[in-house]
Parts: C-alpha cells; structure tokens; sequence
C-alpha cells in the first residue's frame, strides 16, 4: 500500500482541488429546511420525505436530490454555461420537487437556521456518526446545530483559465465573501428569540472548530489550501470492517508525517478534505459557502451577482478595488467576517462596498447573457442593499430588533 506524503497533498490539491480551465459555468447547491405545515415544531421523518422525492420522479434538467444530516433537502445543479442558465434550470427542477411536497403539506422554507425546531439527527450514515461524536467531543452545542438546522446556498465558479487567472479569483472570491455574507444575511433567531447576529448560521459554524471552518490565507492558493488541509485536526478514520476512528487526537499534517499509524492513504486525503468547511472551498471548482439560505424570490440573487463579480472582466475590477479598499489591502480578516454576520449591511464600510458591488453587478448581467435575472437582482439591491438592509432585517422587524 501506498502512503502520502507531503508532496502528495500539495500535488493532489495542484491537479484535482485547481484544475484550471475556461471559465463560465456557474453551479447552485441549495439547502432547504422542510417543515410540516400542520406540525411546524416537529422534524419532519426524512423517510416520508424521501419517499415523496421518489414519486416526484426524475427532474427535468437533473438536479440531484440529496438529504442533510437533519433532514434538510439539498438540490444541487448541474454546471452550466452562466448564471441565468443555471437558475432557470435549478427553478424548474424546484418547482417539480415542491409541487409533490406542497401536496403532502410540506413547506421548503428558506432560512439559514431552523428558528424553532431542536437538532435531531436523522441520517445514520458511518460519516454523520462520526461528524456527530466528533464535534460532541468538543463540549458543545454548535456541531449538532451545524449538521441539523443549517441551511446555505453554495455558489460554485469555476477555478480560472490559467494560474494567474486562478490567483485572482481565489484572493476576489475571498474578499467578496463577507459581502455576500452580510448581503444575504437570513438567520438572526434561534429557539425562538434573536441572537444578536444577523447571521447566526455563520456564527455557529464559526464555533466548531477553527482549523476546519476558518477562512483560508488568500495569497497562493495551492500552497494555501495544502497548508490548510495539512494544519487541521483529522476528523475520523474511515474503516470498512468496524466503527471509524473518531478523532485521533492529530492534524492531518501530523498523520502524514507519521505520528500515527498505518499513515494515511489518497483515500484518506479524500474524506479528509471533505470534511473542511471553510467559507470558500476548492473542489475543482471555487464553492462559496458563506451565503445563507434565502426564500423565493431571492435565492438567484447571489449566485447572479457572485458569477457577475467573478466572471464579467469589467465588474470583476469594481470589486476587486472596492473590497481591497473595505480589507485594507489585503484579506479580509476576522474583525470584518465578525461584522459582516453580527451587523450584516448597518457597517457602514461593509454597506459600502456592497452598493458599489451590486451596481457593477447589475450593469455586468445583461452583457454575460443573463439579462432575465436583472429585474429580482434590481429589486433586491433597491429592497435592501441601499438600504442598509438584509433579509434577516425582515424577521427582527415581525418580532423585535437587536
């Protein structure tokens, strides 16, 4: 057998994690909570809601169906050419899966966190297990919360033409990212009351374990996510014949180096990078993850203005100068990520930054063939960017402010 070392890591994360190519096509992955209109505390049992997945049949364009530890519904599109291709996909594959769940009395509620409901885990895969006594071994609450009640919509772009054009992307798609946070910021209750964040998702993934939810250094991204992936803690050994090994107590770096043995494999790499979390991960493509979960008419927002700001080589230049401005000139850090889920778009700098990124956007769309997603891209930026305002602002004001 084959054990890794240290160039193995790097050289996987330059080949598989950065495979470069011509740029375009846009990816959604949207994580909806599902609750039942007559039981709304209650969770809703994920086999009932696997069954009516199945006798909704195939989806018209392909999306694939996938289920959360908790029992969130996750639909995730096909990689297509620009952002109004992708939309239109993803929302005729919604509205044929929602049909089948609205007639059972069942609701795809657009939220970032579950306001009401407890955490209860519902699926009994080796990995969920293992997630599970992992993060319950850290002392507290937050890792049940992440893996049950959470919600997000992940834009996924892809990585760059070349390596420059990799470059400059990774250190954009990092500093945009508090933006989109504080943007679409959609999770300020939990158990029924305000936290005091606006949103709260981030801030309980925040909470788990920093060397796997951090953000990423933004300079050179091979060496940074190699740097990553070998610095954070190893969650579990994934083992055929019995019950994995749930936190052997070392950095992946360290179980590569040999402190522990056998050492790891490629498969292990694999799992291991699958159990990062940062706010932007590279999978072959660029995921940004820090976006919550927004209803209908919305959640095309982010995905339309994130492949604006990345893609359109116009709008691409306003964003990178007004958030190098908003980071100070380089990164953003944790002071700004803080404040972009604690106050979303009342920080002055961050609001900013986000009605010059929003205009650029906007002007971009129609020229990048999505002009059919300009008029809900318009009405949110007027609704709440130049306002100051986020779709968490919406449910403090039906029942109390910070």
């Amino acid at each position: 057998m084959t054990y890794l070392t240290e160039s193995d890591v790097h050289n996987y994360v330059n080949g598989i994690c950065f495979k470069t190519g011509p740029p375009g096509r846009v990816g959604i992955e949207t994580e909806w909570l599902v609750t039942d209109q007559q039981r709304p505390h209650l969770p809703v049992p994920l086999p009932q809601l696997q069954a009516l997945v199945e006798e909704a049949g195939p989806l018209p364009n392909g999306s694939a169906v996938t289920f959360e530890p908790g029992g969130q519904l996750e639909l995730s599109s096909p990689p297509l050419r620009g952002p109004a291709t992708t939309c239109s996909a993803l929302a005729a594959d919604l509205a044929h899966i929602e049909k089948r769940l609205n007639e059972a009395g069942l609701h795809l509620e657009g939220n970032g966190l579950d306001p009401h409901r407890s955490p209860t885990r519902q699926l009994a895969l080796p990995r969920y297990v293992a997630m599970e006594r992992y993060f319950d071994g850290g002392g507290g609450p937050s890792g049940r919360a992440m893996m049950c009640s959470t919600a997000s919509l992940q834009v996924c772009l892809d990585i760059g033409a070349d390596r420059a054009d990799l470059e400059r992307r990774w250190r954009l798609v990092h500093r945009l990212g508090p933006v989109l946070l504080a943007a679409f910021a959609n999770s300020p209750r939990w158990r029924g009351r305000p936290t005091g964040w606006r949103s709260t998702r981030w801030a309980i993934w925040a909470a788990i374990d920093s060397s796997r939810t951090r953000p990423a250094a933004s300079d050179d991204p091979v060496s940074d996510w190699t740097g990553y992936a070998l610095a954070a803690r190893t969650m579990a050994v994934p083992r055929a014949d019995g019950p994995w090994l749930v936190d052997p107590g070392i950095a992946f770096g360290a179980w590569v180096a040999g402190d522990r043995t056998p050492r790891p494999t490629s498969e292990d790499l694999e799992y291991h990078l699958s159990t990062l979390f940062p706010p932007v991960r590279p999978r072959g493509w660029l995921e940004l993850r820090m976006v919550d979960a927004l209803p209908e008419p919305w959640w095309p927002v982010p995905v339309a203005v994130a492949a604006a700001l990345v893609d359109d080589p116009a709008a691409a230049r306003v964003a990178s100068g007004a958030t190098e401005r908003l980071c100070g000139g380089s990164g953003p850090g944790r002071g700004v990520w803080l404040a972009a889920a604690r106050d979303a778009l009342t920080d002055r700098g961050i609001a900013a930054c986000a009605r010059v990124c929003f205009a650029a956007a906007c002007e971009a769309l129609a020229g990048m063939g999505a002009a059919s997603l300009v008029p809900v891209v318009e009405e949110y930026r007027e609704r709440y960017v130049e306002r100051g305002r986020c779709p968490a602002d919406d449910q403090l004001a039906t029942g109390g402010e910070l």
